[in-house]
């Protein structure tokens, strides 16, 4: 291959080798030709060289040897070359290369370049690799920059700001005045995306009447994108801008974090969002998914925590496994406090379990166990012994686990405990934990009046399976010690059953016990 290749035909013969190694092969010949005309005079070839090496990078191989072409060319006068320069500084250089340092220089020059395209090369790339260093030295131009009339400038100038901010929150306050004014213009994010970077580092001390105004303005903001009509520069979707949306409600949720003030400004608001937001499409779901993570955040209203648990509910529907599992995910966040509210979609979660994706299913498992009480123990109980009889192999010792916890806890009869963990022993008894068996011969030790139900049942289950090691180490302890009882015959024991009063007594004259046997019958 001729070292003089187009970037095109390189890329096509690159993509044409049958093997690695010929792949290999190619980007060593063109590499050790981009080198050697690296080391000539400047021949208008370097940016074309250089954007080969971009895409040798891209491929993964080595292209260290470019830095400092880079640099050279971002001090280029001419426009095509220094963009090159700082694609390049942005993919080959970062903020422990000492060449980056090197374009400090040339950059600050750029940011006051009479052209507005020059000028955004410098920003992307200040707002990309900035170091600390560089950072600190051309803040003061960036806070210049804010306040351009050109709102494309303004834009990047934003973007800059956000990765100084974190970079070096001490240098937040110098954009403080910037974005006061900014909240007063009529623009689409820039001082939403420079405001997130101040409240989200904890350097940065924000005034409370600033506080007060920004959010104000992110009241009035999301209001007008909710309620506005199509607006066909920002519509995604039918969704107004739903990138801002996401945004000043993850802003709303830090202002509104221990504070009733904001918490009650905000509440109507979350509300008209929750319900005017079409969730057919993602975008439409991510905004009402921002509004359920800020709703639980803040200090609402109970009748909201409920509607964004019903937002979370009508996730589990959609037909994206994604929204599916961040909908279980939110749900088992919040299921200890709003228990009762999700537990109306008991039966869409457990419906979750039958889902083929694995993410779902694990998530579905962990809610579903969670929803677990004592009122719904037995129907609960039911469709998670199915589950575990067809659930894959990774799952199963966590649904076991999950099982017997459950049991342990909230088992409505001493019968009914004992009848749970010998189905889950042979159902999957080779998955259960150490401490199961010593468990088990404990629980049925103190329940006296099971001993011969408990110990033909498990005569009858090693009959049918001897292979489980849990299930025999179980019944050979019961034979031994209850097998007296075992030779007796079959033995159809019942549980406990307590009774009162006046479910026994006759409530009329005519209902009296007339001979023995009746009285008999009835206690």
């Amino acid at each position: 291959m001729s070292p003089s290749v187009r970037l095109q035909e390189m890329i096509r013969v690159i993509r044409g080798a049958r093997t690695q190694g010929e792949e290999r092969g190619v980007i060593q010949r063109e590499c050790a030709a981009i080198r050697a005309q690296f080391r000539q005079a400047d021949n208008g070839t370097r940016s074309h060289n250089l954007a080969k090496l971009l895409y040798v990078h891209m491929l993964g191989y080595p292209a260290h040897f470019g830095q400092m072409e880079c640099v050279r060319l971002i001090a280029s006068p001419r426009y095509n070359e220094k963009r090159v320069g700082y694609l390049g500084a942005m993919m080959l250089l970062d903020e422990k290369q000492d060449a980056s340092l090197l374009i400090t220089n040339s950059i600050k020059n750029d940011l006051s370049h009479s052209s507005q395209y020059v000028q955004s090369l410098a920003l992307c790339t200040l707002g990309c690799m900035g170091s600390a260093e560089m950072c600190r030295d051309l803040a003061p131009e960036i806070d210049r920059l804010l306040r351009a009339s050109n709102s494309y400038i303004k834009k990047k100038a934003a973007l800059c700001a956000v990765h100084i901010v974190r970079k070096v929150p001490e240098l937040g306050e110098l954009f403080t005045p910037a974005s006061r004014s900014l909240l007063s213009e009529k623009n689409h994010g820039e001082s939403v995306l420079i405001c997130f970077a101040f409240l989200t580092s904890p350097a940065v001390q924000l005034s409370a009447p600033f506080c007060q105004s920004f959010c104000a303005y992110l009241f009035h903001s999301l209001l007008r994108l909710v309620m506005s009509g199509y607006s066909p520069e920002h519509n995604v979707a039918g969704i107004s801008d739903p990138f801002l949306q996401v945004r000043i409600l993850r802003l709303l949720r830090i202002l509104g974090r221990n504070n009733d003030t904001a918490s009650d400004a905000v509440n109507d608001l979350l509300a008209q969002v929750a319900t005017n937001t079409d969730s057919s499409k993602t975008a439409g779901s991510a905004v009402l998914y921002e509004t359920v993570l800020t709703v639980m955040d803040i200090k609402s209203e109970s009748g909201l925590r409920v509607l964004a648990v019903n937002i979370l509910g009508r996730f589990l529907l959609n037909n994206d496994r994604n929204i599916r599992y961040i909908s279980m995910t939110s749900l088992q966040k919040i299921v200890q406090t709003d228990h009762n509210a999700v537990q109306r979609h008991r039966g869409t979660i457990v419906d979750c379990l039958k889902d083929q994706d694995a993410s779902v299913k694990r998530r579905a498992l962990e809610l579903s166990l969670a929803l677990v009480s004592a009122v719904n123990i037995r129907s609960l109980m039911k469709e998670l012994l199915l589950f575990l009889s067809s659930c894959p192999p990774e799952l199963r010792a966590h649904t076991t686990s999950g099982i017997f916890n459950a049991a342990e806890r909230y088992a409505p009869s001493q019968r009914w405990h004992i009848d749970t963990i010998l189905h889950v022993l042979t159902t999957a008894g080779g998955d259960v934990r150490d401490e199961t068996v010593p468990n088990l011969i404990q629980l049925i030790t103190t329940a006296t009046e099971l001993h011969c139900y408990t110990v033909h049942k498990l005569y009858r289950a090693l009959i049918t399976d001897i292979s489980v090691q849990s299930l025999v180490q179980v019944a050979c302890w019961c034979i031994g010690e209850y097998g007296d009882l075992l030779l007796r015959g079959e033995c159809e024991e019942t549980e406990p059953v307590q009774v009162h009063d006046r479910g026994l007594l006759p409530q009329e004259p005519a209902n009296q016990v007339r001979d023995e046997n009746d009285c008999n019958k009835l206690w």
